[in-house]
C-alpha cells in the first residue's frame, strides 16, 4: 500500500511541472538571409539581414508559430514578410509554412512556402533561444531595372528569444 501511495504522491508532483510548461511564446529575433541565385544588377544584394517579431503555441509536438520579419533592403526595397508555421517536435524540430510579402507598396502576387529545421532550447525556466535554417521558395519577384523577373529561392539563417507565458 506504502508503495502505491509514494508513486502516486510521485506521479501527482510532477503534474504541475508539466501544467507549467509554457504553451504560449512571445519574442523577437533576427536572420541572415542568401539569394540562391546570384542577381548581377547594380545596388541590389543577394543576401541581407531581417529582424522579426514571433508568437508560438507550443503545448505538444505540434504547435503553431506566427512570424512578422521586417527585411530592410530586399531586393532593393524594404519588405515586410508574415507568415504562419506548423512546427513538429519540441528541442529538436521541423517546420513548414507559408507567408507573403508585401514590398514596394503591394503585396507579392504569390505566397512563399517555407520548411524549417531547428533547436528550441529553454535556457532558463520560460525562456527559449531558437536557432534555425530555413529554405523559402516562391516563383519570382519583379526587380526594377531587371529585363526578367528573378528567382528568390532563399536560404535563412536565423535565431530568436522567446519568453513563455
Amino acid at each position: 500500500m506504502k508503495k502505491w501511495m509514494i508513486g502516486g504522491l510521485l506521479i501527482l508532483s510532477l503534474v504541475p511541472h508539466v501544467q507549467a510548461k509554457s504553451a504560449h511564446r512571445i519574442g523577437v529575433g533576427a536572420n541572415y538571409w542568401v539569394a540562391m541565385k546570384n542577381i548581377d544588377i547594380d545596388d541590389i544584394d543577394k543576401y541581407g539581414f531581417s529582424v522579426l517579431g514571433s508568437y508560438q503555441y507550443r503545448q505538444t509536438l505540434l504547435g503553431f508559430q506566427a512570424d512578422v520579419e521586417f527585411l530592410p533592403d530586399l531586393f532593393g526595397d524594404d519588405a515586410i514578410a508574415p507568415a504562419a508555421y506548423l512546427v513538429l517536435g519540441e528541442a529538436i524540430y521541423a517546420a513548414a509554412g507559408v507567408g507573403m510579402v508585401y514590398r514596394d507598396g503591394d503585396w507579392a502576387d504569390d505566397p512563399f512556402f517555407a520548411v524549417k529545421v531547428g533547436l528550441d532550447l529553454e535556457v532558463v525556466r520560460s525562456l527559449f533561444l531558437d536557432i534555425g535554417v530555413s529554405y523559402r521558395f516562391n516563383s519570382t519577384v519583379q526587380i526594377k531595372d531587371a529585363v526578367k523577373d528573378i528567382d528568390t529561392d532563399t536560404v535563412f539563417l536565423g535565431a530568436a528569444v522567446r519568453i513563455g507565458f
